[in-house]
């Protein structure tokens, strides 16, 4: 066991005497000196993993000592040890980067806790989150045998996330496969649930035993504040936010809003030519279709190309619900890092808006850029990396410079959702199809398309699915868990290819279970 070293630095010294032999009982290896320039000559000879430095000595002072350790060593921790309680002594130690605070005159068990929490702190933690997680998931294991219902599922999914959230932070506990092979197992049980329920949900809306779903979503939590609004509303729709990427940037924006979230479920297939459609238009594909069929696009070539009338189809909702702006609907679609960048220059001109929908199509285009990018895939190796890097977009983004404005705005309210979230496809299902099927890798529409069932979802009715009936034989299948589907032909290339990355389209709890946050400024 490493026998911590600790350098005290306090010109009483021979007072701190029992402390300093307390420590050492309890394993750790305590040096002393009693002025600012012998603490600087030990740092500069000897490795320290913690000093305790008195602020009132006699020379040089604690603070100007502090600032000729950092220079010497940043990293090192120090603990302030002072007298004085003035706020502005401590807000000068505290903006020199100490690690911890105490007034004098300290207790033995003061100093240790101080010991513990900076040098075992990790240790730890980790051991009671280990513990914590072998409980929680064996609850989790029991839940999974039970008749979960879609609020059960909800919840483990977001257990889930927390968990995958909370291994980020404690890459020295050896969970991560365990907890994959948890979601994994987790999620062939919620493909069953969805596979059984989701024909009911679509056609029974409003019933206490279906959850919301995406045509939901702008009724629900959009149309209620425009209502009621007296200032400006926002609707940003994030392309591909999973719920775990959504919880690294809430954290960056509660100093600026108070924040709400809800939880609804995505329509089939989790692709955005449906998905995002169907949540502006507030309808089913097969509706939008049928009600506006110059809006649906039916080019399979090109899925971009379907998204072309979000603005209409969301007026056409507006219409239907009878309701009233005060200006202009306004609408926007950041496709790229200068017109995002535009866009957050010009938002202050929002303020007076009524209502503004803003799609942002970055994470989506990561999701399929790190596909063709060995780079990306390089940096982003596995779901951890890609919630890393994520998070270093979001901060240095012209969105989070936007969401700061906003926050500025008198009576400003935002609504936060996506159209679905992405899955790391790992496992590879042959299907059998004509020439004319669609290439999606998580869905697929066409004629005679073939696949075992216990990797896919087959739709060979669209009608009863409310999608779009592509031709008189035409159907749908599904991918489920983390299957994508491969033909037979150069199956082994494109197996690799594929193999280990983010895609949309099929049932997963990652696709499917999608955060809606709604935030309000706190101006």
């Amino acid at each position: 066991m490493k026998k911590y070293k600790i350098l005290w630095v306090d010109d009483e010294i021979e007072m701190l005497r029992p402390h300093i032999m307390f420590l050492e009982e309890k394993g750790y290896d305590v040096s002393t000196v009693t002025n600012g320039k012998d603490a600087i000559a030990e740092v500069k000879n000897r490795e320290y993993d913690l000093i305790f430095l008195d602020e009132m000595m006699t020379g040089m002072g604690g603070l100007e000592t502090l600032g000729v350790i950092k220079e010497l060593n940043p990293n090192i921790p120090v603990v302030m040890v002072t007298k004085s309680e003035e706020e502005a002594l401590m807000n000068d130690a505290i903006g020199s980067k100490i690690s911890d605070y105490l007034i004098k005159s300290v207790v033995p068990s003061q100093i240790l806790m101080v010991c513990k929490k900076i040098l075992d702190g990790k240790k730890i933690s980790g051991e009671y989150v280990t513990k914590d997680y072998l409980e929680d998931f064996s609850k989790i294991s029991r839940r999974l045998l039970d008749d979960l219902d879609f609020d059960d599922w909800i919840d483990i999914n977001l257990k889930m996330v927390n968990w995958e959230l909370e291994l980020d932070e404690h890459r020295e506990v050896d969970l991560q496969q365990t907890l994959s092979e948890k979601k994994k197992e987790s999620n062939q049980e919620f493909s069953k649930f969805v596979e059984k329920n989701y024909e009911y949900w679509i056609n029974n809306k409003g019933k206490e035993d279906v959850p919301l779903l995406t045509t939901d979503i702008v009724e629900q939590f959009v149309l209620p504040h425009l209502e009621s609004a007296d200032g400006p509303v926002f609707l940003f729709v994030l392309d591909c936010l999973r719920l775990d990427q959504w919880l690294i940037l809430e954290k960056h924006l509660l100093n600026y809003f108070s924040i709400e979230k809800d939880y609804y479920y995505s329509i089939l297939p989790t692709a955005t030519p449906y998905a995002r459609n169907a949540l502006f238009a507030g309808l089913h594909p097969s509706e939008i279709e049928n009600y506006y069929p110059d809006l649906w696009q039916d080019n399979k070539e090109d899925e971009r190309s379907q998204n072309k009338h979000e603005k209409e189809l969301l007026q056409f909702l507006l219409d239907r619900k009878k309701v009233k702006l005060d200006n202009e609907l306004k609408y926007m679609k950041i496709i790229d890092p200068d017109v995002g960048r535009a866009f957050e220059q010009n938002i202050v001109s929002h303020k007076r808006t009524h209502f503004m929908a803003v799609v942002v199509n970055f994470l989506d285009m990561l999701v399929h850029g790190r596909s063709d990018s060995e780079l990306i895939k390089e940096i982003a190796p596995n779901e951890s990396a890609f919630r890393s890097l994520t998070n270093s977009w979001f901060m240095h983004s012209s969105l989070f410079g936007t969401f700061r404005t906003i926050a500025q705005m008198s009576n400003a309210k935002v609504i936060v959702t996506t159209d679905h979230g992405s899955i790391i496809t790992r496992r590879a299902a042959k299907v059998l199809a004509d020439r004319e099927t669609s290439k999606n890798l998580r869905f697929k529409f066409g004629k005679n398309l073939k696949v075992d069932p216990k990797f896919a979802m087959q739709i060979n009715d669209p009608e009863k699915f409310k999608l779009p009936k592509r031709g008189v034989t035409g159907s749908y299948i599904i991918s489920k868990e983390d299957y994508y589907f491969i033909y037979p032909t150069e199956y082994h290339k494109y197996l690799n290819y594929y193999k280990d990355t983010f895609q949309h389209g099929g049932i997963s709890m990652e696709e499917m279970i999608l955060p809606v946050i709604t935030m309000e400024s706190k101006v």
